[in-house]
């Protein structure tokens, strides 16, 4: 039963709308934000326009799709808007959902399951005030999978957690004499550097710090330093020295004086940080794969093979194959393979290990949560 209409009943091109939603969905990249679709069908069931949401400071899905729809001279006054995710009700660094839809004279919401996010609230009770029809649980099952880890994320107050490795074919990050620049391809570093605008931090233990000297900042192709800049985080009991490259110019650092990576997380969730980046080393690797922390990984697999050096993975705790960590290829953001110069992108989410289902709609009288 839906929390916001009586009638339960979706039409066959509402259903064929909510597919194509979530279709377009998994063209927008994982992170801090949930990924979303949005599909505006006419009285006769027709498409006229699919948005998505491409990422943190980006139109949400609703507002790409009606502002395709006003390029393109569509008048969306009595259609049906058919989302993946509950419209939001905020005005964070875009406005709010809600009022776009108001605004463009749709008269007819669906969506699929309620946005759980905390600073917003209350996008299905602001469009039933505005006369907007609002029905939900169209695709919930399929639209809850798509997000999974974020909605896990959300739940547990934590950061999402993209692990990024760079490595050989032989699971190598550095040789054994401790070199390691460039193992990836140039095209795979810009890859990587263009992730690191979109995240809020980078995470490195201090080990990392103190042999490798990085600077964290994400740059463009040509070594300059890019708009935004991610929080660089060093996880670790041991000091970071004064003259560290790290500390950059800005000295925007967060030294997180524990190895424990649940209570790291902690420290970051309450810093802001809504998303990111593990990059390591070995040891930090691991233990957030061993805590099963990972929401996200991507590794950049290079055609090489050193026979020895410092491994990827340090120990995960695993001594029988029963016990073996499985993960999903990720089809999300650009693929779940991709080929960047030499090199392999792989992107993989884990197989789901924890019960957390989608939550029945609210009933009408309540708040929703909306927003992200």
């Amino acid at each position: 039963m839906t929390g916001t209409d009586t009638v339960t009943a979706f039409s066959a091109a509402e259903t064929a709308a909510m597919e194509a939603a979530l279709e377009a969905a998994l063209r927008g990249p994982r992170g801090a934000n949930p990924l979303v679709g949005a599909v505006v069908i006419d009285a006769d069931g027709r498409q006229l326009v699919t948005g998505y949401h491409r990422g943190a400071g980006t139109p949400h899905a609703e507002a790409d799709a009606i502002s395709q729809a006003e390029s393109a001279g569509l008048d969306l006054t009595g259609c049906t808007i058919v989302i993946t995710l509950e419209p939001c009700d905020h005005r964070g660094r875009t406005g709010p959902c809600t009022q776009a839809i108001i605004a463009a004279g749709i008269k007819d919401v669906v969506y699929a399951v309620d946005d759980p996010h905390d600073p917003a609230a209350g996008g299905a009770a602001t469009l039933r005030n505005a006369d907007v029809k609002v029905r939900s649980g169209l695709g919930a099952v399929e639209a809850f999978e798509l997000n999974r880890q974020w909605f896990l994320a959300v739940a547990t107050r934590r950061p999402f957690v993209t692990l990024h490795i760079a490595q050989t074919l032989d699971s190598r990050i550095a040789a054994e004499d401790g070199t390691s620049q460039w193992i990836s391809s140039p095209e795979s570093l810009a890859d990587n550097h263009a992730l690191r605008g979109r995240i809020d931090a980078i995470l490195v233990g201090t080990q990392t710090v103190l042999v490798d000297n990085p600077r964290l900042t994400a740059r463009d192709p040509s070594g300059t330093t890019a708009g935004k800049q991610p929080l660089r985080a060093v996880m670790g009991l041991r000091g970071i020295p004064a003259d560290a490259a790290i500390h950059g110019d800005d000295g925007h650092v967060l030294h997180l004086p524990t190895r424990d990576p649940r209570e790291a997380l902690s420290l970051l969730y309450a810093a802001g940080v809504r998303h990111v980046m593990v990059e390591g080393g070995s040891r930090i690797l691991s233990s957030f794969l061993a805590a099963r922390l990972v929401d996200e990984l991507i590794v950049y697999l290079a055609p090489t093979l050193l026979g020895s050096g410092t491994p990827a993975l340090n120990g995960l705790g695993i001594t029988t194959l029963a016990d073996a960590m499985q993960w999903d290829w990720d089809p999300s953001g650009g693929g779940a393979v991709q080929t960047l110069g030499r090199d392999l992108r792989l992107h993989l989410r884990p197989e789901p290990i924890q019960a957390l289902e989608p939550q029945p709609a609210r009933a009408a009288a309540e708040p929703a949560m909306g927003g992200y």
